[in-house]
């Protein structure tokens, strides 16, 4: 039986539970992350030295890094990532890319509109970060106004999962965005997906 820990307020939880559920793998999950149980104790460090979720146990096999369990899913169970050397590699490109481009821009805002966070009221600030992390928005739209249903062609993959959480993220922050219709339609699709409406419940921005 696979193990996750972490809590479903994590958008890097819910990355793998959607995965999970795509695949129809049983798990068993256990909330670990602030503010619910405090990741950074000796217990959990011996599991990820980060003190970050999630993480998947599976035996004696413990890994940490939400993409790198989305990776792991898909190739343990030869589905998620194409087969297709270049179309596989397109995969990666975007799922690497939500971490290190399009989820960075958002910190400041979303702290600000979505968590309510003490000392996240600066308004130039709250519009510096709506501004980067719209400019992202817009390249991820580029890429899907290119027609195809997914964001590297006609298969839904792991980049998916991870772009649909970060979409409904800009989704669901109350502030005045630029209208992407393609992402608009993509988000659609994606919420037309069992898991994928499960996984991106408003509840859970």
């Amino acid at each position: 039986m696979l193990q996750i820990l972490g809590r479903v307020t994590s958008i890097n939880v819910r990355k793998v539970l959607w995965a999970l559920d795509e695949l129809n793998l049983r798990y068993e999950r256990e909330d670990w992350g602030m503010p619910i149980r405090d990741p950074k104790v000796p217990e959990f460090l011996r599991l990820n030295p980060n003190g970050q979720v999630p993480v998947l146990i599976e035996g004696e096999f413990v890994l940490w890094e939400s993409n790198a369990i989305l990776v792991y899913l898909a190739e343990r169970e030869g589905v998620l990532l194409p087969q297709h050397l270049e179309s596989r590699a397109l995969a990666l490109q975007w799922l690497g890319w939500q971490a290190s481009e399009l989820n960075p821009p958002w910190g400041y805002a979303v702290n600000a509109l979505i968590r309510k966070t003490p000392g996240y009221d600066d308004p130039d600030r709250i519009a510096q970060s709506m501004q980067r992390w719209g400019a992202k928005m817009e390249i991820l739209e580029g890429q899907l106004a290119k027609g195809a249903p997914y964001v590297v062609g006609d298969e839904f993959t792991i980049a998916d999962i991870a772009l649909g959480l970060s979409i409904h993220r800009w989704m669901s922050v109350p502030a005045e965005k630029p209208d992407y219709a393609a992402v608009q339609a993509y988000y659609e699709r994606l919420m037309g997906r069992e898991a994928g409406a499960r996984w991106m419940g408003a509840e859970t921005p």
